[in-house]
């Protein structure tokens, strides 16, 4: 585009001559395809038909069936680090992202802000005259940039996209998402009594996007980056789609990975003498201080368990594979509509899953992942209380990890391990019915996610530009691999490919591949330099079966200075496998700072994680400025958190009530005795912490209700979160109940009638209650 002004200037208009090229939005050539990312999340490689898995994708396979399935795709093992390396085409390390966006750091590998000097693939396109829109989840936008008051630099709208529908975090509930629209909050359009489901809603917003352009320039082209919560946790579905699986997982992982990999071998998915790893391949490895590998990453054999806990970790699994065919027949809506209207031949449409299937559950499977972020492992016993209702609103469940083992087939560990090819080893298609000749083959060239976004420039005859918005670029790490695509046998010159994640290593050259062995967070085991290293040819060993490490030292010892020399080269220090407790109470650039009053009013869009009062297990005091104008008034005066852990202050039947919710197993009830009165009052909660229940990290803590500076109500041994309520429906409201509710005594949003709030304090300096009333109730006689 001409930067400078070539027209004519005289006194008189008449006697000049314009130049419209300065000004004018840039034009894409001639007949440029469309490009459409569809990213899955916590995919693995063995769970789509078109993969040789047991779950029917049929849209996946008509994606397929005219493109090129990649049986060597590599990514991060983690979200937010593959979804930054795939935009940007570099390393996640190279762009600030060697871990999720929750827990990123102050250092240049993690800090979770890319670099404008590493573009994103929709700001280069937007400057080649494309649409571009983001719809789902992003995942790349800091914990604490992601609220109304920070900074929207990372969001994105400001990173590329015209127009973004989705959620900024890692997850949301599907039933009850956290929702922007741009760049502010929105509620979803519907319930789950309506039939609503998150899915869906981005199937709708993607269509509607690319229509509302091209009712208006048919022939401009459009970049679509469409990211369904399917599959991360909570997997939500209607019971129907998950009855389409009724029996289908009742053979066991153990036997499900058999019978995959046969699959997988008949369709050239993996070599024909592929082995599988064992389901535990690391039980006798303990850490440096004597610590066993982690329970959280254990499968407990099929043939161990009862036949509550079968019947259990198969529905687990057929909601799972429910909840993938539900949201690829959404996403098959989308592809009907490129078809109808002559789109879908002429769009470069690239499939892949941003990590291996995810061990999140534990060993049990979960009905509230939540647990696993608070450092807890959940039991058969609290799962099967809710067996009739996985999928749905009561639950945010998660399958166990023998079927995180089974999805991954045939490969070791899964998310998380970037040291094996169970976390980075994963699903990927490209098509182009136009462009791309090879249609239902597969190619065998090693792939790393950061080679697609340059593999895409090519396919358009983009040369990745010096500049973005005037700021000069970094290189691409990536390599293209277009060559491969059309000739298989082609070289693409990939040579070498290191890996970094959570306290994890490993390092791919050549067709070898060499990993340092090392539980994941949350291990907290540390002393990297101690770490055991082994050795695969994996180009004739996918799985890492037999390590030759003995066999071939020198190759060894290659490989790990390969690994420190990538490592310097891409920002790949310092390594992190802090567990979750100590990660989440690391310092951060907080907006919200060291502040332990916070004031909310109603009317406010919902604070989230990250912005807002965040108790952490400590004492507290809740107090709710409230004007009652009749006896009839009722509604949720203050909520943090959702139906699967949180709590509430709310007024019903005439009373005050407060709810402590810990982590959807208990609700924890105390309220007044008599009825409220009329007229304005301190309506208040305070938590007491005790200590901690023994033999846990729980906090206990008592709770008293007041009326002014009456107490109306008391409850003891209440437990709390030593964590978070949630990386998603975490948020505070005030006069409603926004998302799931907290308590089961109301239905969402209940919001308050009958009077009016002024405001609500959380106070969380440990002060005594009367001593924050007091200060409150001066605030009053002022107004």
């Amino acid at each position: 585009m001409a930067t400078e002004f070539s027209g004519k200037i005289e006194l008189d208009i008449r006697d000049s001559e314009p130049d419209w090229g300065p000004y004018a939005a840039p034009t894409a050539p001639e007949g440029a395809p469309n490009v459409l990312y569809l990213v899955w999340d916590d995919t693995g490689i063995a769970t789509w038909d078109c993969f040789g898995g047991l779950v029917e994708m049929p849209a996946m396979s008509r994606i397929a069936e005219r493109g090129v399935r990649l049986s060597q795709f590599h990514t991060t093992a983690l979200c937010s680090p593959t979804r930054a390396s795939l935009l940007s085409g570099r390393n996640a390390t190279t762009v600030g992202m060697a871990m999720i966006e929750e827990f990123t750091e102050g250092f240049p590998n993690a800090c979770g802000r890319i670099p404008f000097e590493t573009a994103l693939l929709p700001e280069v396109l937007a400057e080649q005259g494309y649409n571009t829109y983001c719809i789902g989840k992003w995942h790349l936008t800091p914990l604490e940039e992601s609220n109304l008051a920070a900074t929207k630099r990372h969001w994105p709208t400001s990173r590329g996209f015209e127009r973004f529908y989705g959620f900024l975090g890692g997850e949301t509930d599907q039933w009850y998402p956290d929702l922007v629209y741009d760049n502010h909050p929105v509620s979803p359009p519907g319930t789950p009594e309506d039939g609503y489901h998150l899915s869906k809603d981005l199937a709708d917003k993607t269509i509607e996007f690319i229509r509302d352009a091209k009712v208006i320039a048919p022939d401009k082209p459009w970049f679509s980056y469409v990211c369904p919560g399917a599959g991360h946790a909570p997997h939500h579905v209607f019971k129907e789609w998950a009855d389409r699986y009724a029996g289908k997982f009742d053979m066991g992982y153990e036997r499900y990975r058999e019978v995959v990999l046969e699959r997988q071998k008949a369709m050239g998915i993996v070599p024909p003498d592929t082995e599988l790893s064992p389901v535990n391949p690391y039980l006798d490895v303990t850490g440096p201080d004597g610590q066993p590998w982690p329970l959280q990453d254990t499968v407990r054999p099929w043939d161990s368990l009862n036949d509550d806990e079968k019947r259990l970790f198969s529905r687990m699994t057929e909601v799972f594979a429910g909840f993938q065919t539900y949201t690829d027949a959404q996403i098959g809506r989308i592809l009907d509509y490129l078809e109808e209207s002559g789109q879908l031949d002429d769009t470069i449409i690239v499939v892949i899953s941003d990590n291996g299937a995810s061990g999140e559950g534990g060993p049990n499977g979960s009905v509230n992942e939540g647990k696993f972020f608070n450092g807890y492992i959940d039991t058969v016993e609290e799962s099967m209380k809710l067996f009739d209702h996985l999928g749905g609103p009561e639950t945010y469940n998660h399958y166990p990890i023998g079927w995180a083992m089974a999805f991954n087939t045939p490969y070791k560990l899964f998310k998380r391990y970037a040291s094996h090819e169970g976390g980075i080893a994963d699903t990927a298609i490209i098509s182009w019915p136009n462009g791309i000749a090879a249609h239902g083959e597969v190619r065998d060239n090693y792939v790393n996610v950061s080679d697609i976004t340059p593999t895409v420039y090519e396919l358009l005859n983009i040369e990745p530009p010096a500049t973005v918005r005037g700021i000069p670029q970094k290189p691409l790490d990536g390599v293209s691999f277009k060559a491969a695509l059309d000739d298989p046998s082609a070289d693409t010159g990939k040579q070498i490919q290191f890996y970094t994640m959570l306290g994890t290593r490993g390092i791919w050259h050549n067709g070898w591949f060499a990993n340092a062995v090392h539980a994941a967070t949350p291990s907290g085991w540390g002393h990297f330099d101690a770490d055991r290293w082994e050795l695969f040819h994996i180009e004739a060993d996918r799985s890492q079966c037999h390590d030759l490490a003995a066999e071939h030292p020198d190759k060894l010892e290659e490989l790990k200075a390969l690994w420190f020399a990538e490592a310097g080269k891409y920002n790949g220090l310092p390594l992190s496998d802090l567990n979750i407790m100590e990660t989440l109470m690391r310092s951060r650039p907080m907006l919200t700072g060291n502040r332990t009053s916070f004031t909310y009013y109603p009317d406010c869009a919902d604070v989230g994680s990250g912005a807002g009062a965040e108790i952490q297990g400590r004492s507290f005091a809740v107090l709710a400025d409230v004007t009652v104008d009749t006896t009839g008034a009722e509604g949720v005066l203050f909520k943090q958190g959702g139906a699967h852990g949180g709590h509430v202050l709310f007024v019903q039947d005439g009373r005050l009530h407060y709810v402590y919710n810990f982590l959807g197993e208990r609700q924890q009830v105390v309220s007044s005795s008599a009825a409220i009165p009329l007229g304005r009052h301190v309506f208040g909660v305070r938590y007491a912490r005790t200590g901690t229940v023994e033999n846990s990290h729980t906090p206990l803590g008592d709770v008293t209700l007041f009326i002014d500076d009456d107490t109306v109500g008391t409850l003891t041994d209440v437990q709390s979160h030593p964590g978070t309520f949630g990386l998603a429906a975490a948020g505070i409201t005030v006069g409603r109940n926004g998302g799931s509710a907290v308590s089961s005594r109301y239905k969402a949003p209940f919001r308050f009638t009958g009077g009016t709030i002024a405001q609500v304090t959380i106070d969380l300096s440990g002060r005594p209650y009367e001593d924050v009333e007091k200060e409150l109730a001066l605030a009053f006689s002022r107004d």
